[in-house]
């Protein structure tokens, strides 16, 4: 049995109450889970395109510096807890992305 036959298989999604058709999601890996988080810390930090008001509409993104603080000390654990265990791409990434997530996080508390 290799490792990729111990993953989750592919999943299917839909919303049959806004007609979508079903799509895959791909398989969760590591690059992927810090990603996803990053994405979360920037949503929180009012970052995120589209979400929490337009500048379009004129709207201001909601800010929530706690939860973006949270879950960049989550990543921040992550790094701790993996050192040693991550590919030279992964450690790259987890390192740069908390580079940027600081920086954003000081600049929207400031």
């Amino acid at each position: 049995m290799s490792p990729d036959d111990e993953r989750s298989p592919d999943f299917t999604v839909s919303d049959p109450e806004r007609g979508a058709e079903p799509r895959s999601l791909p398989r969760i890996d590591f690059s992927t889970f810090v990603l996803s988080l990053a994405t979360s810390a920037m949503v929180h930090l009012g970052r995120a395109p589209g979400l929490g008001g337009t500048p379009e509409g004129g709207e201001k993104p909601e800010v929530d510096l706690v939860l973006a603080r949270q879950t960049i000390d989550t990543l921040e654990m992550i790094r701790d807890k993996t050192r040693g265990n991550l590919d030279e791409d992964e450690t790259k990434l987890i390192q740069s992305i908390l580079y940027e997530l600081r920086m954003a996080w000081v600049a929207a508390k400031g």
